[in-house]
């Protein structure tokens, strides 16, 4: 007994207590982790695949009990008929127009907004912050009334009166489609979170250098900050492209329609015309599918940076 050392213990492996290595159970972790994103992924694209297969369909596939996943006839004239059943290529115009103006007015302005309350300090400055906040914390459609009526009621416009009296204001036209909505709080209150994470010597050196205000912004700060930009040029893009409430308050004729608006006449009291309108949808969704693949590197770090700083 004098010869052994009552201290020593068993030798350890590399294994913890439950029998795994750290390694091994990173890697369980993370085929765990890619199962769940896997599922997801595939619940939230089965209902754009069926969209696509819908379109596909003839009337006797979509009415068939029990419905089948895949069409036994690929109808694929679906399309062209979708096109002739109403002037969509007017629509398509419409709507790209529309989002195009939202997206350049709304990057533009809201950029210059956010740049303003994150590096210049002027009386009233985090006042004007919580307002966008506060703003942002307004539902959309309690606005609807509201803004309707500013529309309707714009002096001087469409053959109203200084009074706003006697017409029918912005109603019918582009003023109503683009002006309200072009500048949005969320838009403002992201570029100013970006903005405030810049470091302040850029600035410092670029007034020490005589450059404007303006060339602050435009030619030293707003090129560091454009996973922001290409995050609010897709949002505010999206939200245009698929606008349906306002523009079918706002606008009467169909050169005015959007192509949101412009699906529903495939859906009537008395019936729906499934194939069709599914062939609409899939061509009004493709035009978003392709931006987000090409920005979606920006659009996700656009929001993984933003955050509260």
């Amino acid at each position: 007994m004098a010869g052994i050392d009552l201290t020593a213990t068993s030798p350890r492996t590399s294994l913890d207590v439950v029998g795994r290595s750290p390694a091994s159970r990173r890697r369980l972790s993370r085929a765990a982790l890619y199962v769940a994103l896997s599922v997801i992924a595939v619940v939230m694209v089965v209902p754009f695949v069926w969209m696509v297969l819908t379109s596909l369909k003839t009337p006797a596939d979509i009415a068939a009990s029990p419905p089948t996943f895949l069409p036994t006839e690929w109808a694929w004239g679906n399309y062209a008929d979708a096109l002739a059943a109403a002037p969509f290529l007017t629509y398509a115009r419409n709507s790209l127009v529309i989002a195009v103006s939202h997206t350049t007015i709304n990057l533009l302005v809201a950029s210059m907004a956010g740049y303003a309350l994150a590096r210049l300090r002027f009386r009233g400055s985090e006042l004007v912050f919580l307002g966008f906040v506060a703003a942002l914390m307004i539902p959309t459609y309690t606005k609807i009334i509201p803004e309707f009526l500013i529309v309707r009621f714009m002096p001087l416009f469409g053959g109203n009166d200084i009074l706003g009296q006697g017409g029918t204001g912005w109603l019918d036209t582009w003023w109503a489609l683009i002006v309200p909505g072009a500048v949005t709080p969320f838009a403002v209150f992201l570029f100013r979170q970006f903005y405030l994470d810049l470091p302040v010597e850029l600035e410092e050196a670029a007034r020490l250098d005589g450059v404007s205000e303006l060339g602050i912004w435009a030619r030293i700060m707003t090129p560091l900050v454009k996973p922001a930009f290409i995050t609010v040029g897709l949002l505010t893009f999206e939200s245009s492209w698929n606008n349906f409430l306002w523009p079918l308050l706002v606008t009467r004729t169909d050169s005015m329609r959007v192509i949101q608006v412009g699906l529903s006449v495939f859906r009537t009291e008395n019936d729906t015309q499934w194939a069709f309108l599914m062939a609409g949808t899939t061509l009004a969704t493709l035009p978003m599918v392709v931006l987000f693949l090409l920005g979606q590197k920006y659009f996700v770090r656009g929001f993984a940076n933003a955050g509260i700083k």
